[in-house]
């Protein structure tokens, strides 16, 4: 069947009557924070503790918009006659939120968990070059990451968490069982 000439132009006016109609509704901001969704894609918080300076999240970006700066510093043995290791130190950690399109790549290639969105929305600048955040500003975002969903109650536990329990369970067995003379009766008397 051939659609009704002038059909489509009907809907789109519809549409627009039925928006019309409607009350519209005004959203006191600032007084009035909006409520967001829990997985609102806000700003990068950074968990300082956790960047290994892998360097991952600078290199697949496709923005270009992270900037690492870090240095060598030679870790001494652990036990005596081990031999020294050197581990890179994070220097600078910034991210020019003029150029990021928040796809999250970073925070996805991200192996060690240092990365995270946090819902924070109001960091307008209005100079552009103030958009580059620094280390210790992304570090405060990370106090307003909300906390992971809590895991479903069939799932399998993790196996970290297994794996640690199984290990926690052995030494509280091993500190558990009494120490023993190993020495027989008899034995050892001169």
């Amino acid at each position: 069947m051939a659609p009704i000439p002038g059909s489509g132009l009907a809907k789109g006016l519809a549409v627009t009557l039925r928006t019309m109609t409607r009350k519209s509704v005004t959203e006191q901001y600032p007084d009035a924070l909006p409520d967001l969704p829990p997985r609102t894609r806000g700003v990068i918080g950074l968990f300082e503790e956790n960047c290994t300076v892998c360097m991952l999240c600078a290199r697949e970006c496709p923005d270009w918009c992270i900037y690492i700066d870090s240095h060598k510093e030679t870790v001494p043995p652990v036990a005596p006659g081990g031999r020294e290791r050197s581990r890179n130190v994070l220097d600078r950690f910034a991210i020019d939120f003029s150029l990021c399109m928040y796809c999250g790549i970073c925070i996805e290639v991200c192996p060690f968990d240092a990365l995270f969105w946090s819902p924070e929305f109001e960091y307008a600048e209005t100079d552009i070059r103030e958009l580059t955040h620094e280390r210790d500003k992304l570090r405060e975002w990370m106090w307003t990451v909300p906390a992971p969903p809590a895991l479903d109650p069939g799932a399998e536990e993790p196996k970290e968490i297994a794996a640690a329990r199984k290990t926690a369970e052995k030494l509280a067995a091993a500190q558990a069982e009494p120490v023993t003379d190993r020495t027989e009766p008899g034995e050892g008397e001169a």
